[in-house]
């Protein structure tokens, strides 16, 4: 947040966090709607049941892929099941859960097949982890291209068109 604080202020766009810029996730997400350049970044709550129309979001940036917390309750129980019936948990509960909610968040930018928008995802463990595969077979386009930080920051602020 501090580091894109600083740039997005240079170039105009304002920069909305949940958690730490002051307000509800509504207030935030107001905000985000009427503002005409912003980014905002947000926690798990705004990959399920938030929807922006039209081109009121054009981009949405994962920055880890969507595995719940061992320690969460629910997950630990559903873990432990698993084992106890012989599966492997992250093979059965863990990656099947991830992938879920990671097309719940690609759902938040492309709801319909007339949708258009950029998805840029940080996280390297979807090109060098085995499963990382799954996670591409799930985005709902066949134009993925890989860029080096110069180019993420020239789209991010607006430079690239």
């Amino acid at each position: 947040h501090q580091e894109l604080k600083l740039a997005m202020s240079a170039s105009g766009i304002q920069l909305l966090a949940q958690g730490i810029t002051g307000g509800s996730p509504g207030k935030l997400m107001k905000i985000f709607k009427t503002s005409n350049q912003a980014i905002l970044l947000g926690t798990n709550h705004f990959w399920e049941g938030v929807d922006f129309p039209g081109d009121e979001l054009t981009t949405v940036m994962i920055v880890r892929l969507p595995f719940r917390s061992p320690d969460h309750p629910l997950h630990a129980a559903k873990c432990e099941l698993a084992r106890k019936q012989g599966q492997n948990p992250f093979q059965t509960v863990s990656l099947p859960e991830a992938v879920l909610t990671f097309k719940q968040g690609i759902g938040r930018l492309l709801r319909t097949a007339g949708d258009k928008g950029t998805i840029v995802i940080l996280d390297r463990r979807i090109k060098t982890a085995g499963y990382g595969r799954l996670f591409l077979e799930a985005l709902p386009t066949t134009s993925v291209h890989e860029v080096t930080d110069s180019e993420l920051e020239a789209y991010v602020s607006g430079e690239n068109g």
